[in-house]
């Protein structure tokens, strides 16, 4: 069932190479034009997912449009059409003593597969970035967010065919289970498949994929407030990483306090009760806050959830003595995504950034910039947490490989 369609897209991505980076960028700029006119269309369809999920659940934000939002992605779209093509770069050149001309030159990686939850924004995401480079794309979305992906993609398939291109370039997988299985399945049709979600898809992914992966997505991220920290500085911090967005990858699950700043520590989460945010606490931190935060949104922490990414209004906190101990916390519990130290100490400031393993470390910063857009990226196709081909926000330059081109005048090699 799934094969003709892994069958169309592999032979159309052989023809991407032929379409010049004057085309490409026409094409993203229309499809930006043609997603602002279709802006009625698409929220329409957007309502009838939004429809069948409780507001309360933290995905309805994620999977959310509104005409702000729209015009957002219409304009990441015209940013990754205004940045410089990926695919041809000469990375390194030589002649080597035989004569031979050796060139190392970026490729698309040629059809990437991405399976994603309720957000459907995404799909315009991959496509934008998928097509820049050069790469076919198969979208796997999920069911909640079905109506919504079915309309983007139909509005892509239609510029698509207004420029007389093969619209196979990108296809919209159904919305069951079967249909990822298909995809992790179609080793010699996909290059690699992207998991983005929470971390049940991308354990699902790693156990049963057959064609190669790039992990990402899932953030059990950690901001870790040393003894002599800035406390309005981590007050604000603290905020943003936690309530700007809960339901995405970067927001902050777990707060590290130095046993010395629990003084301050009523203050730091003061922000967090007007989002009514509920705060799983060591014993030493919930005597300190009892009193200060909100009873009905304070509680006792029991260890589990210290390997939890929340994804809603719940953070836990872990009382250290030193940043030695933050930074075992963090090499335990850490899914390696994004992690943060709030202090005025260079000596460490400078071996929490170099000895602690993540795909992107800060120091006096939120968490919540680890983005593509942010990034400068255009959009993302993903946070790569993982340490082969690439890790962090993934943009163009990380959906090419390379190849080596050996330019010879005759040369044989000798016996």
């Amino acid at each position: 069932m799934y094969n003709s369609t892994f069958e169309r897209v592999r032979e159309a991505s052989r023809h991407l190479n032929k379409i010049d980076g004057g085309t490409i960028n026409k094409v993203l700029n229309a499809l930006a034009d043609e997603v602002e006119n279709q802006t009625s269309y698409i929220l329409a369809e957007n309502q009838k997912d939004l429809a069948l999920m409780e507001q309360a659940n933290p995905k309805y934000d994620r999977l959310k449009l509104t005409e702000d939002r729209i015009k957002g992605i219409a304009n990441g779209i015209r940013n990754v059409s205004s940045l410089p093509n990926p695919v041809g770069k000469i990375l390194e050149k030589r002649e080597l003593a035989s004569g031979l001309q050796l060139s190392k030159v970026t490729v698309p990686l040629g059809v990437i597969g991405i399976i994603y939850e309720a957000r459907p924004n995404v799909t315009f995401d991959c496509f934008a970035l998928s097509f820049k480079s050069g790469n076919a794309c198969i979208l796997k979305g999920g069911s909640n967010a079905i109506n919504s992906n079915t309309a983007i993609v139909s509005v892509i398939k239609g510029v698509l065919s207004d420029f007389s291109l093969n619209t196979s370039i990108c296809e919209l997988l159904p919305a069951e289970r079967e249909a990822t299985q298909a995809m992790l399945s179609s080793r010699g049709f996909v290059d690699v498949v992207i998991p983005r979600g929470g971390r049940q898809l991308i354990d699902f992914v790693v156990e049963n994929s057959k064609v190669q992966i790039i992990e990402t997505g899932a953030g059990i991220v950690h901001t870790y407030i040393d003894e002599d920290a800035d406390i309005d500085m981590a007050t604000q911090i603290v905020n943003n990483a936690k309530t700007r967005r809960v339901s995405v990858c970067n927001a902050l699950d777990c707060l590290i306090i130095n046993e010395h700043q629990l003084g301050n520590l009523a203050k730091v989460v003061s922000l967090l009760a007007k989002s009514n945010v509920i705060l799983y606490a060591d014993k030493v931190a919930k005597s300190i806050l009892t009193g200060y935060y909100p009873e009905e949104l304070l509680l006792e922490l029991n260890d589990e959830l210290y390997s939890t990414e929340f994804e809603d209004y719940k953070m836990s906190i872990k009382t250290v003595s030193n940043l030695d101990e933050a930074m075992n916390h963090i090499l335990k519990y850490s899914s390696k995504h994004s992690e943060a130290i709030i202090s005025n100490n260079a000596q460490n400031i400078e071996r929490f950034m170099n000895e602690v393993d993540a795909a992107v470390v800060y120091a006096n910063a939120s968490t919540a910039f680890t983005d593509g857009s942010e990034f400068g990226f255009g959009a993302e196709i993903g946070i790569s947490t993982q340490k082969l081909h690439a890790r962090g926000p993934m943009g163009l330059t990380e959906l090419c490989s390379y190849k080596w081109m050996v330019n010879g005048s005759g040369q044989v090699r000798a016996k």
